[in-house]
């Protein structure tokens, strides 16, 4: 079989010279006969310039610079194209180049896979999930960058980074630094253990940072408000308003058994539409339930 051919090419563009009179050098990645071009952040007088050498012959601090710029710009680029062959990945200019720019998904960072994880759960909100979800989410990828920031010194790392180390420190942050019970540890843990997964089964992970860690939740004995108790909290008398409410909606719930947040997303809508939120909010939410 043929091999086909990689190539790179640095020139000079003599007939778009900047304002300072030097050319702008760019680079040409061509492989199997198809190119891509890219403009450096780099200009050359245009007598210096040697395009047999693709260098400039001066000898100013300002031409060294830019032949060692060239000569490590060269190597990068033929190092990319030996992963990509050891990766068996499908090669070509583009493909080249896009990993050179931060673009290829072998670059996929932790914060943006995780964010645009979220961004469409939030879209999915009454359909497939409750608006509580999504804020647990966006909690648990808030906890997880301020461990990050703290620990590893970076604003975000590279998903390919992620390892069992940060799973463990992750679990010990949330139950050490934000106080959290077990069970609430878990969850946040299965958030985190589900953007993993997506980006396992999207191939941008080839190792499982949660394998061979387990968790265990703790069974929680929940204590039940006698009926003087429920009495003793709906005849109680609030002088702020916002209580008066909050004590009304639990009521509701005591009574009719409708879940808490199926209650705050009605809430939410009949604030957008009706400000005025106050007396006989049981009424409007069994209208609205009826």
């Amino acid at each position: 079989m043929e091999r086909k051919r990689f190539s790179v090419l640095f020139f000079i563009k003599r007939s778009k010279l900047l304002k300072n009179g030097e050319a702008p050098v760019r680079v040409r990645v061509t492989y199997d006969r198809l190119y891509v071009e890219l403009q450096l952040k780099r200009s050359v007088k245009v007598p210096l310039w040697s395009q047999e050498k693709e260098k400039s012959t001066g000898k100013d601090r300002n031409s060294v610079e830019l032949n060692h710029y060239i000569d490590a710009l060269r190597v990068k680029f033929y190092q990319i194209y030996q992963d990509l062959e050891l990766e068996g990945k499908i090669i070509s200019a583009r493909a080249i180049v896009n990993r050179y720019q931060g673009k290829d998904e072998t670059f996929k960072t932790l914060y943006n896979v995780f964010k645009e994880h979220n961004d469409n759960c939030r879209k999915l909100i009454g359909t497939d999930y409750a608006d509580i979800t999504v804020r647990r989410y966006d909690n648990c990828l808030k906890y997880l960058m301020e461990l990050v920031k703290r620990d590893y010194k970076v604003d975000d790392m590279l998903l390919r980074e992620v390892n069992g180390e940060l799973v463990r420190k992750f679990d010990l942050y949330l139950k050490t630094e934000k106080h959290c019970a077990q069970n609430t540890v878990i969850r946040y843990m299965k958030c985190f253990k589900k953007v993993i997964n997506l980006a396992i089964a999207n191939e941008w992970l080839t190792k499982n940072p949660f394998a061979g860690i387990k968790f265990h939740e703790v069974e929680v004995n929940k204590q039940f408000l006698s009926q003087a108790e429920i009495n003793r909290i709906w005849q109680k008398e609030f002088r702020i308003e916002r209580l008066e409410l909050v004590r009304d909606v639990f009521i509701f719930c005591v009574y009719t058994f409708v879940a808490l947040t199926n209650v705050c997303l009605i809430i939410n809508k009949l604030q957008t539409n009706n400000r005025s939120m106050g007396n006989g909010l049981e009424t409007t939410c069994l209208h609205h339930f009826a």
